[in-house]
């Protein structure tokens, strides 16, 4: 949709004449059709992005007073093995089994990340010791497990029972 430069009124791109006050439109110039391909893109990357981490949350299931006296041992789940305390400290709160759950999952996604990145970084390295930088790189998607865990933690501080992005549906608890 374009707009009117002489009265603002939102148009057709098609339309030749501001059917409002009749001013002739003009083709919008390249820098600015640039401009507004670069702001969609933006924009579709920061929706992505927002539906990431729009997960199912299930707070109104969970008991408020269990919440507010088990958010330490929610947060204490996703400290990778740490979350073995919330496991048996906290078997009766629902809140505290429902992040360490998540933290668990985070906890077996890591190790098993941790492991595939040791063995492809020894056939990288087997192969010729110049190509470490590759390995680096790859090395770098473990960062998602720290940003993982920052949303767990976040989410259990403010008594919130977010399952966590993409992992986040595994239960490995009952």
């Amino acid at each position: 949709m374009a707009f009117c430069g002489k009265c603002g009124t939102k148009v057709d791109e098609s339309v030749k004449f501001c059917p409002s006050c009749g001013n002739p439109m003009e083709a919008p110039a390249p820098e600015q059709q640039a401009q507004t391909q670069q702001n969609t893109a933006q924009t579709d990357f920061s929706a992505k992005f927002a539906n990431l981490n729009n997960t199912a949350d299930t707070t109104a299931e969970f008991d408020q007073a269990d919440i507010v006296s088990n958010k330490a041992m929610g947060i204490l789940a996703y400290l990778g093995p740490l979350v073995f305390i919330p496991m048996f400290a906290a078997k009766g709160s629902k809140f505290a089994r429902f992040h360490a759950n998540q933290g668990l999952t985070l906890f077996i996604a890591c190790v098993a990340w941790s492991i595939v990145y040791s063995i492809l970084n020894w056939i990288i390295l087997a192969i010729s010791w110049r190509l470490y930088f590759i390995s680096s790189i790859i090395g770098l998607c473990s960062l998602v497990f720290l940003v993982l865990a920052v949303l767990g933690i976040v989410n259990a501080a403010n008594g919130r029972t977010k399952e966590l992005p993409v992992i986040g549906k595994f239960k490995f608890l009952k």
